[in-house]
């Protein structure tokens, strides 16, 4: 009797690309401050930017990481993924 039970497990599955742009868009436009948007698309250098920027302009200076999270949320999926996952675009 022959199984019908297919298994999966050691069946190639496609790549799925992690896409981080709800969650960056909503951080940055929560705690744009803080710069955590720049942490999580793994922007170490541009998150501290951020926040030294954020503390030199007394919090004038977070504007920039809200305006990011619009930008972020207005792009599609895939212009986001290419923009700054790939092409690891840091700023705007």
């Amino acid at each position: 009797m022959e199984n019908s039970k297919r298994e999966d497990w050691n069946n190639p599955h496609p790549i799925r690309q992690e896409n981080k742009k709800i969650l960056a868009g909503i951080l940055a436009l929560i705690f744009p401050y803080f710069g955590i948007h720049k942490f999580i698309l793994g922007y170490t250098q541009e998150g501290i930017i951020q926040i030294i920027i954020s503390v030199v302009t007394c919090g004038v200076g977070s504007i920039i990481g809200f305006v990011e999270g619009i930008i972020y949320l207005t792009k599609s999926d895939e212009e986001f993924y290419q923009t700054y996952q790939v092409g690891k675009k840091g700023w705007f």
